[in-house]
């Protein structure tokens, strides 16, 4: 009797599961509906325009770091730039002391007008020795005279046996003297002939020393090589400095690249020329470079690691390589959005057009060459130089002919 009034609620349970089982089929069918149209918009998407792009996050701003370093030793005096100054080719950077090279040159001066006098006597001893000579020649033809008169007066015993022995040794003396002269004048011929004390090589020598000591003084102003952003200055006034110490940085903000780190399955349709769009973490997705594909390392970046991979055999693990992909940048868009070396950069290469080269046949991207400043006129500088060192050279050599 108890259990008859739970029956109805225990025919009931069936009905509600059967009431509940369309409506969990739908919600079911329509996830299933949504996962599949996502999976045919996905595959439409990498068909219609995924394929076609290369991107990676994995890319870094890269330029050249000049390194401004003195030719010559020096306590640093003055420096007239500092890091973040932005420099022109040419500028002035950095001043050295110049007391020891104006000592240099002072020696220098005295040294060719010593070697001008030497020279000079050098020349003068040719006229002496061609004099000697001819003293010499006419003593020889004195005493061979007088000894063949003593052989004619022999043969009547007016002449005695030991003084014609005497006469034939004056004569080989004198044969001897002048073989001597001559000699003496061939010697000194061959430091003279052909030149004049002017252009005497030990006279060139002792101009070009002083042309040396004036370069190291002019060389003690030092020039910014390209123009571009000063960056690490190390220089302090009164520092002493050797030849080759950095003393600062120069980047040129208009030399700059992107290098993108790609996977090695990312590089199988990336070609040379290729269009590439660029966004800079430093400005956002609101500024957009336009740049190409420059060319590809020739090998990957562990390769060229300072402690390389060693994959010996018994543990060896599979690391998926990535190869640094060059990208020049559009002059105008960098100029008009900066950008600084190692900035992190999104690379998108479109792969549309794969009839380029893989390896390039020349350069396609600038770098600091002598087009970019004062390296362009260092020849005029050092022609500058090398003018006035002849002008005094020449003065002192002229003073010292007279």
């Amino acid at each position: 009797m108890s259990d008859t009034p739970n029956m109805p609620a225990q025919a009931g349970a069936p009905a509600a599961a059967g009431n509940g089982s369309p409506k969990r089929k739908k919600i079911l069918l329509t996830i299933a509906a949504i996962f599949i149209l996502a999976g045919i918009g996905w595959g439409l998407y990498w068909f219609m325009y995924s394929r076609f792009y290369e991107e990676t996050e994995n890319a870094y701003v890269q330029g050249n770091v000049v390194q401004v370093t003195s030719q010559v030793a020096g306590t640093v005096t003055r420096i007239m730039a500092d890091d973040t100054d932005i420099v022109k080719g040419g500028q002035q950077l950095i001043s050295l002391d110049t007391a020891d090279a104006e000592v240099a040159i002072t020696q220098a001066e005295a040294q060719l007008a010593q070697t001008v006098r030497e020279v000079r006597t050098l020349y003068a001893s040719q006229a002496q020795s061609q004099a000697n000579l001819r003293l010499r020649e006419s003593e020889l033809a004195r005493v061979e005279d007088d000894l063949k008169r003593r052989k004619d007066l022999a043969g009547s015993g007016a002449v005695s046996a030991e003084e014609i022995r005497h006469a034939e040794l004056a004569v080989k003396t004198a044969q001897a003297a002048v073989a001597a002269a001559r000699e003496q004048l061939a010697s000194g011929r061959a430091l003279t002939e052909g030149t004049t004390p002017a252009e005497h090589p030990n006279v060139q020598r002792a101009a070009a020393r002083l042309q040396e000591v004036m370069l190291a003084k002019a060389r003690s102003t030092l020039y910014a090589p390209v123009g571009g952003e000063i960056a690490k200055r190390n220089a302090q006034v009164g520092q002493r400095i050797t030849p080759g110490t950095p003393l600062m940085a120069i980047v040129p903000l208009d030399q700059l690249w992107v290098d993108a780190n790609l996977k090695e399955a990312q590089l199988r349709h990336v070609r040379i020329g290729q269009p590439v769009k660029l966004v800079a973490d430093l400005y956002g997705s609101k500024v957009e470079y336009d740049g190409k594909v420059a060319g590809l390392a020739a090998g990957t970046g562990s390769a060229f690691a300072l402690l390389p991979a060693q994959n010996a055999t018994g543990n060896w693990i599979k690391v998926v390589q990535r190869v640094p992909v060059r990208i020049t940048l559009d002059p105008k868009q960098l100029q008009e959005h900066p950008l600084r070396v190692g900035l992190s950069m999104t690379v998108e290469i479109d792969v549309h057009d794969q009839s380029g080269e893989i390896i390039g046949s020349k350069s396609s991207h600038r770098t600091a060459t002598s087009e970019d400043g004062v390296l362009k006129a260092a020849p005029a500088f050092l022609n500058s130089i090398d003018a006035l060192a002849k002008s005094r050279s020449a003065a002192i050599i002229a003073a010292n002919l007279k």
